[in-house]
């Protein structure tokens, strides 16, 4: 069972992720655990090394030896990032754990490259409800005679649990799975850490980020449930007020669990702010590794297709398009073929070249049209109209590195993405644009005989 030691406390944590990628540290919230992350994980992994922790007191990790304070699982925070990375590292944070991780990016905002904070107890003042209902139960918790008695009387028919748990956490219309609302309510009601859940209570008031938010320098994603029970919007109002710089994002029909309720429009925001790949079907090509999509992203930026993208953008085009090396005058694509694919030179040229014709007069040679250059599109109007290529595409006299984009992946990032949709097909419009341009020129030069002599 993986635990990391810190200054003598045993931290258990979930790894999972490429060995290689960069980190990414994930903070539960309170009366809660790892499983916080169920579902964000599978996405998060494919670009980031993820460790779920669970704090001390809660899940498998044993409780701390001095009172638990924010301030205190943000520093024990601070220093597993210190201990497994390098660098800064991504921090998620649900609830509390967005608390902690705020507080985190006040204390050391060095060890942060940037956050994701989930409906975040920033305040530390919990909803109506919660501080009616469930602030007795959770002070009687405290003691362990009162705490084991609560227990027990979870396992018969008098258990009040799901009537405090699912209206405080879930939105009116949101369709939890049973597996998972099960975990979530084991977690909630787990036996032993009591005590840890009466002191994080009062622990969460004390640490009141308001009036602080401003400060915050480290590039953040919050994302809150419109319907959130526990945490209420209010919270979101002092981002707004205070925190201008992060960007706050609401999502309907989702409460204090959006990752669990709205799980696609929460992973399409987080899939955004990072530039995460999209999910495309089992036949597409495994994902690269992260340095050389961040070559390719890179390179993308001084590409016709990716100018107008920014950086997450561009990062997100740049896990899905295929790498291709092509000797010289090897066959990139052929005329007649399916256009389902288009092309960007990343190094040498590529040769658009006409076929020859047997049919028409005497017969006509092979023609090359046009050569494409570092950073030019080539094959994108096959591609829109799905029609067969007209030409065929060779590498250069010193071979070709081609970045292959099929249509399948451009509509799946049209999909998932419309602003990034728009964009590309903007940069298409304005590289087609300046091919035409180009190619009436050349046909003007070759048909005006003052041209003809001034080129001789």
């Amino acid at each position: 069972m993986p635990f990391v030691n810190i200054d003598g406390q045993q931290v258990h944590f979930l790894e999972e992720g490429p060995a290689g990628a960069p980190k990414a540290l994930l903070i539960h919230g309170w009366s809660s655990s790892s499983f916080t992350w169920a579902p964000i994980l599978p996405s998060l992994r494919k670009r980031y090394r993820c460790l779920a922790i669970d704090l001390p007191g809660y899940g498998k990790s044993p409780a701390p030896v001095e009172p638990p304070t924010i301030a205190g699982y943000a520093h024990l925070a601070g220093r597993i990032i210190e201990k497994v990375s390098d660098r800064p590292m991504l921090v998620l944070g649900h609830s509390m754990g967005g608390q902690i991780t705020a507080t985190l990016a006040l204390q050391a905002p060095d060890l942060l490259e940037r956050m994701v904070l989930l409906n975040p107890a920033l305040s530390g003042r919990l909803s109506p409800r919660v501080n009616m209902l469930l602030a007795p139960h959770v002070l009687a918790e405290r003691y362990p005679f009162l705490e084991w008695l609560i227990y027990l009387l979870a396992q018969t028919p008098l258990d009040y649990t799901d009537y405090l748990l699912k209206p405080s956490s879930f939105a009116e219309r949101a369709h939890v799975n049973a597996t998972d609302y099960a975990r979530i309510r084991a977690d909630a009601r787990r036996r032993g850490q009591g005590r840890i859940r009466a002191l994080c209570f009062g622990a969460m008031i004390e640490g009141d980020l308001r009036g602080k938010l401003r400060r915050i320098e480290t590039p953040a994603l919050v994302v809150w449930g419109a319907e959130d029970n526990i945490v209420p919007l209010r919270d979101a109002g002092a981002v707004a007020d205070e925190w201008p710089r992060a960007d706050l994002r609401i999502i309907p029909n989702a409460g204090h669990w959006p990752q669990f309720e709205q799980p696609g429009v929460t992973l399409r925001h987080i899939a955004h702010y990072l530039g995460l790949p999209p999910d495309l079907d089992a036949a597409a090509d495994p994902y690269q590794e992260m340095p050389d999509i961040q070559v390719t992203a890179q390179f993308l930026n001084n590409c016709e297709l990716g100018s107008m993208l920014n950086e997450a953008q561009r990062l997100r085009l740049a896990s899905i398009v295929h790498v291709d090396r092509y000797s010289p005058g090897e066959v990139v694509a052929r005329a007649d073929t399916s256009g389902d694919e288009l092309y960007m030179v990343r190094d040498g040229m590529l040769e658009v070249w006409l076929p020859a014709r047997a049919d028409v007069g005497q017969g006509t040679p092979a023609t090359c049209l046009a050569t494409m250059q570092r950073g030019q599109v080539v094959g994108e109007l096959a591609l829109l109209d799905n029609a067969p290529r007209s030409a065929n595409l060779l590498a250069g006299p010193e071979g070709a590195t081609v970045l292959t984009l099929t249509r399948a992946a451009l509509e799946t990032l049209a999909g998932d993405d419309p602003q990034m949709g728009m964009l590309m097909m903007q940069n298409l419009a304005v590289s087609l644009g300046r091919r035409l341009r180009n190619q009436n020129w050349r046909a003007a030069r070759a048909e005006d005989p003052a041209l003809k002599r001034r080129a001789n």
